[in-house]
């Protein structure tokens, strides 16, 4: 018999988990995977997708196929799906007649709302969605198991602390980033004890260590983080108003298994928001290094191709679609990786309030009073990146340059930016030495 290396893994969200079932409903335009039990969970394939394209060694443990022919060779790995852990550290492989109260916080999930913005600053047309996301601290657990192969399953378990070790879409703008919570391995030698063996997920709870800390990988990729304060008010828009305002700042909870609860609402900066305003900037200093001007576009058939996503250094950068089938480029994922920023609330707030003026009376406009509530808070933010290594020199100066005016209260972050919000200063690292730091 063929020995068997076995891993039962429970994973903790370090940031909210994207991971659609693939279909919308009445409710939102992408909602997350479910269970049997209407439960969040993680499709075994998406964790083998993950893996696989970290695994450095012959990729033949996974199987292959040769075109086809008939011959080829089965995946010697096999990966369960990834089930939510309740608040007593077991997952529920079973149909639960009733729910317990920690089980029925996942029933509504938080909703983040987006828009695509053109190279002009403007919303497109038809771009606004919506997606649904796991909370943050969601634990799930699943199992490796890997035939006659030591080295390969001892290289698939330190991937699990590989920086872009995340599941899901949206990885590369702050969602699906894990650490491993808790880890407990089995070596099966003989028929006797593959017979005593249970698959259940739950089976070997008592022999899990813990594994608190997420190993900084990152031999391969540059670390940036901005520790910033705000010079003044800033917004990240909910999409929503309340009984104060009609534009409100977005929040968000956390799942706290400590208390079986969720945490106190959080002051939400989403990366996706720093990645719209940062991949613009970068596109300006790469056109400034090149000289190409938006009044000089010989050569190129559009203005997006020059301050938009079809920008050298983007493309790079923060990756591209699929071009039309007459180009003949393949897509490409992007080489960045932004995590949301979250901190406590304060409940530090400032309401704005603003009319629209009639040009012609110079008079208020009926009807067109409206509220902003901003946030006032002068603490510091953390905003940390990852950047692969493996890229032009010439794309990374322009991107450095992009964080450098964050930290120079030269790009603003967020919503109505054209009001003076948004406005930070502080300090850049790059791999734990300072790049820029503000006097």
């Amino acid at each position: 018999m063929q020995n068997r290396y076995i891993a039962h893994i429970t994973i903790e969200a370090q940031t909210p988990l994207r991971v659609g079932c693939g279909n919308s409903d009445f409710f939102q335009d992408a909602p997350v995977q479910r269970d049997f039990n209407s439960l969040p969970m993680i499709l075994g394939t998406s964790i083998a997708g993950v893996l696989r394209s970290l695994y450095s060694q012959d990729k033949n443990i996974f199987g292959y196929q040769n075109g086809r022919e008939d011959d080829g060779e089965g995946s010697k790995v096999i990966i369960s799906n990834a089930l939510l852990v309740d608040k007593d550290n077991r997952v529920n492989e079973g149909l639960l007649v009733e729910k317990n109260s920690f089980l029925k916080l996942f029933e509504t999930l938080p909703i983040r709302e987006h828009t695509a913005i053109t190279h002009k600053g403007v919303a497109r047309e038809s771009s606004k969605f919506d997606q649904e996301v796991v909370y943050k601290g969601s634990r799930f657990r699943f199992a490796i198991e890997v035939i006659d192969n030591k080295e390969a399953f001892d290289e698939l378990i330190e991937i699990l602390s590989n920086p872009l070790f995340r599941f899901g879409g949206k990885t590369t703008a702050g969602f699906g980033s894990f650490k491993v919570h808790d880890i407990a391995t089995l070596e099966i030698k003989n028929i006797d004890e593959l017979k005593s063996y249970s698959s259940s997920l739950n089976s070997l709870i008592d022999s899990a260590t813990k594994a608190d800390k997420k190993l900084d990988s990152y031999d391969k990729y540059n670390k940036y983080t901005l520790k910033l304060k705000p010079d003044d008010f800033f917004i990240f828009g909910s999409g929503f108003g309340d009984e104060d305002a009609d534009m409100t700042p977005v929040y968000e909870e956390e799942i706290d298994y400590n208390e079986h609860a969720l945490s106190k609402r959080k002051i939400l900066i989403p990366a996706t928001s720093i990645k719209g305003a940062v991949s613009h900037r970068t596109a300006f200093y790469y056109n400034l290094k090149q000289k190409r001007y938006a009044d000089k576009k010989e050569g190129f058939e559009k203005l997006e191709d020059i301050v938009g996503e079809n920008n050298e250094a983007i493309k790079a950068i923060f990756g591209h679609k699929k071009e039309l089938k007459e180009k003949n480029e393949l897509g490409q994922k992007g080489n960045i990786y932004i995590s949301d920023c979250f901190m406590e609330d304060k409940d530090s707030t400032k309401v704005f309030d603003h009319v629209s003026i009639d040009r012609f009376t110079g008079g208020a406009i009926e009807g067109a009073l409206f509220q902003e509530k901003t946030i006032a808070d002068d603490r510091e933010y953390t905003l940390e990146i990852i950047l692969n290594k493996n890229i032009d020199k010439e794309y990374i100066e322009v991107f450095e340059n992009a964080l450098t005016d964050i930290c120079k209260g030269q790009l603003a972050l967020g919503g109505l930016t054209t009001k003076g919000h948004g406005i930070f200063s502080g300090k850049l690292d790059k791999n734990g030495e300072v790049l820029y730091e503000i006097k």
